[in-house]
């Protein structure tokens, strides 16, 4: 690969991309997933330290978790995750250490891979990695992925069938029930992964997410969390059956060969976690707030994601620029995040927003639609 040819090729395309600029206090941040508005909550970080002296907890793990000496702060957090999703869990590093880690392990040439379009990009690294064979369904189409399981299943043992709960670039959210009775008239051959990446703290009893929120959430084989989002916190974990996760354990190569999560940080993820069940406050801001962000959008459905479609890579990085300029933080999501024809602005809410700010928000919109003649509808 010639590199020089290639940033030429992004910068000429409008698909070049820098790390943004830190924001200032004054600014609306409409790009982060701190959903819940918990990173910067100080009276939950001066808590939490009252409960766990600094010197007490070690800042590095020091080795990978099969060959960690300390490993309490682990135990206790997966203990209390299974006390909420019935099933035991296991902690990964990050979202993507997670997916790759987890499906990588899940499937090989006598496995069939049926994925949702849109599925994240962790998601289709761990799909190649595992080498197993792979079809996408077209989005949220499960006429779709039912053709494709009834042409191919008799070719294969397993069948793996991927979604994500919330969909981080459209907002939109997979049907659970209707993939569980997919499932279900495959049973013993097929199993359900759902990434609730973007629902875990939001949606769901207690903010568990939205298989805990389905008619049979034991039906839902794996389920994936993460713990840099909502939880404001770093890392992931799944849920699943006893013997998965010994077989994760033994197989997922991102466990296996990555230095653990500082304990520091389990720590805080067990403390944010607990705290957050009880958070239906916060769910409820985010829930007011999405309604509000819907209208300014005229989007046909509210959401804590929701994009506004530009189609032109150029136009969504000069829209947003001038929406910084306006005190608002709302970053260009181009190619290969998104198909090319679908660049867009990417509205991301936290309930630490106040109402007043979307409806400013609407008034800024209004001014860069007039100046880029880009409709909101």
């Amino acid at each position: 690969m010639d590199i020089e040819i290639t940033l030429t090729q992004l910068a000429e395309s409008g698909n070049f991309r820098r790390i943004p600029a830190e924001s200032t206090p004054d600014i609306v941040d409409l790009s982060s997933n701190d959903y819940l508005g918990l990173a910067a909550r100080t009276d939950l970080t001066e808590r939490f330290f009252a409960e766990f002296a600094p010197g007490s907890l070690p800042m590095s793990a020091s080795a990978s978790r099969l060959l960690g000496a300390r490993q309490r702060d682990f135990d206790s957090f997966e203990e209390i995750l299974a006390d909420c999703y019935g099933r035991p869990a296991l902690t990964f590093n990050s979202g993507y250490h997670a997916n790759t880690g987890l499906v990588q392990a899940l499937a090989d040439k006598r496995s069939l891979i049926v994925a949702d379009r849109l599925v994240h990009a962790s998601i289709i690294d761990g799909i190649r990695l595992s080498g197993a064979p792979f079809e996408r369904f077209r989005h949220n189409d499960y006429d779709h992925l039912e053709r494709i399981l009834a042409a191919k299943a008799g070719a294969f043992e397993t069948l793996i069938i991927i979604a994500e709960s919330v969909y981080s670039m459209d907002g939109d959210r997979a049907d659970i029930d209707r993939l569980i009775s997919v499932r279900d008239r495959y049973t013993g051959k097929a199993l359900l992964y759902i990434d609730e990446a973007h629902a875990v703290g939001v949606l769901g009893p207690s903010g568990l997410g939205l298989a805990a929120a389905s008619l049979a959430p034991g039906k839902v084989d794996i389920i994936v969390g993460t713990l840099g989002k909502a939880l404001a916190s770093v890392g992931a974990y799944a849920v699943m059956s006893p013997r998965m996760r010994d077989f994760m354990v033994n197989k997922a190569r991102s466990l296996i060969f990555s230095t653990a999560l500082p304990p520091v940080n389990v720590a805080w993820s067990e403390f944010i976690f607990r705290h957050m069940l009880s958070m239906d406050s916060e769910r409820r801001s985010l829930d007011e707030l999405s309604g509000r962000l819907a209208t300014v959008l005229h989007a046909d459905a509210p959401g804590h994601i929701r994009p506004l479609i530009v189609g032109d890579p150029r136009k969504a990085v000069a829209m947003s620029e001038r929406l910084l300029e306006l005190g608002f933080k709302v970053l260009p999501i181009r190619t290969p995040t998104v198909p090319p024809g679908t660049e867009r602005l990417r509205f991301s809410l936290s309930a630490a927003i106040a109402p007043a700010d979307i409806d400013a928000l609407g008034r800024a919109l209004q001014s860069v639609e007039n100046r880029f003649k880009t409709p909101l509808t």
